[in-house]
């Protein structure tokens, strides 16, 4: 009876894109084609942002349909307007936002133009028209021949893929052999300090600045060992502390009186004790 679902539920198949199809207006998800500046906010829009949009037809070129998006800023609440160009195969900016120019003269980088329609229509009826063109045609190709032929032996050093890709590959290789022993080098770094940090990997300069520094310390092991023995050759043999009792030893001794001269007295000395000190070589009855 009813034929379909949509006709049984009075609703179209779009739901809610087509609210305004009665208007020729119908929702579409329109994808910015490139950067532009809202005239509302005065933000940028990138390229590529995308937007619901009203899509209606306003006019033709020809026979290729001219259509008119209208989509409403993110950031304000100002409408930007876009239609199709046919004729230059772009976008143009109705109202709402101006264009961020980017865009650059094919004639000024020496691209190849397309033929327009009324010079291809006057190369096929006028003959002369069509001979100044042929000559003109060729004064550039010869003042193109020389970048052609470079850009050409350029090309044909990467027309052979295997050489290419295996060489790829073995550069792939070693370089993950590198990445490899620097990581179990890092690790077994790690594992004998004991650090947790990560390792960043050694730098010409910091190596260069690493040989200028050298660590030692102030005094070597001789030079220590030659300053110990000179203070321990220069002191005395009693430190005051214990001048007390060595002398109440030595009056015991009856050496009191030759060695200390009071409490106060100098320090005991070799020759005051009584001890005498012999050369190497002689003996008992030396001289």
């Amino acid at each position: 009876q009813h034929g379909s679902l949509n006709k049984y539920h009075h609703s179209h198949p779009l739901r809610e894109r087509a609210r305004k199809l009665s208007q020729g207006i119908l929702v579409i998800r329109f994808e910015m084609p490139y950067n532009i500046w809202c005239d509302g906010c005065k933000n940028h829009i990138g390229m590529g942002v995308r937007y619901n949009a009203e899509k209606k037809k306003v006019g033709t070129y020809y026979t290729t349909p001219i259509y008119r998006f209208r989509m409403k800023c993110h950031l304000c609440v100002n409408y930007i307007e876009m239609q199709t160009d046919p004729a230059g195969c772009d976008y143009v900016i109705v109202s709402g936002a101006r264009r961020k120019e980017e865009r650059w003269d094919m004639k000024d980088n020496e691209q190849v133009l397309p033929t327009e329609r009324e010079e291809k229509e006057k190369l096929e009826t006028d003959a002369m028209f069509r001979l100044e063109h042929g000559v003109a045609d060729r004064a550039t190709l010869q003042r193109a021949v020389p970048t052609l032929a470079s850009l050409q032996e350029a090309q044909s050093a990467w027309k052979d893929d295997f050489a290419l890709n295996s060489r790829l590959r073995r550069h792939f290789r070693e370089e993950k052999k590198t990445l490899r022993e620097e990581e179990e080098e890092a690790a077994a770094l790690q594992a004998k300090a004991g650090l947790s940090i990560p390792l960043v990997r050694e730098a010409e300069e910091d190596r260069r600045l690493a040989a200028l520094l050298k660590y030692h310390s102030p005094d070597s092991y001789e030079e220590k060992q030659r300053m110990k023995r000179t203070e321990i050759s220069s002191r005395s043999w009693f430190s005051p502390a214990t001048g007390g009792r060595a002398g109440e030893a030595l009056r015991k001794l009856g050496l009191g009186g030759r060695a200390l001269r009071g409490r106060g007295g100098p320090p005991a000395t070799p020759a005051g004790l009584g001890i005498v000190r012999r050369r190497s070589g002689e003996g008992p009855e030396g001289p």
